[in-house]
């Protein structure tokens, strides 16, 4: 199945771009952990709330709590597309790590994504 890219595009030949069901999921993974809550004003919410703790300092704790809220965002928001494997949480200095692995629940194929964030 193809889905439109994010953010819309174009493609060579002038057509709306479109991606696979995995460039898709992965896009849609990245969408709702580095949206804010609120940010969506017809769900607010919706999103991880990832992006301001990249400024927090860094301990056991933290990791722990980005863990349970991300882990509880996929299981809310994205429960039908994918199953949640592992999930690991690091942060240095500005930056934020977020290791995910999952199954796309359409296909059957293992993904790991590794996302980034840093300031």
């Amino acid at each position: 199945m193809m889905h439109i890219d994010f953010p819309f595009r174009f493609d060579a030949r002038g057509r709306t771009a479109a991606v696979d069901d995995a460039t898709y999921v992965r896009e849609l993974v990245e969408l709702l952990l580095f949206t804010d809550p609120g940010e969506r004003v017809n769900r607010p919410d919706f999103g991880g709330g990832v992006r301001p703790l990249v400024f927090a300092p860094n301990s056991p704790e933290l990791r722990a709590t980005l863990n349970m809220t991300i882990l509880a965002n996929l299981q809310n928001w994205l429960a039908l597309l994918i199953d949640v494997r592992a999930l690991d949480v690091s942060g240095e200095d500005s930056t934020l790590t977020i290791a995910l692995s999952y199954v796309l629940r359409r296909t059957g194929e293992s993904r790991t994504e590794t996302l980034t964030r840093s300031v």
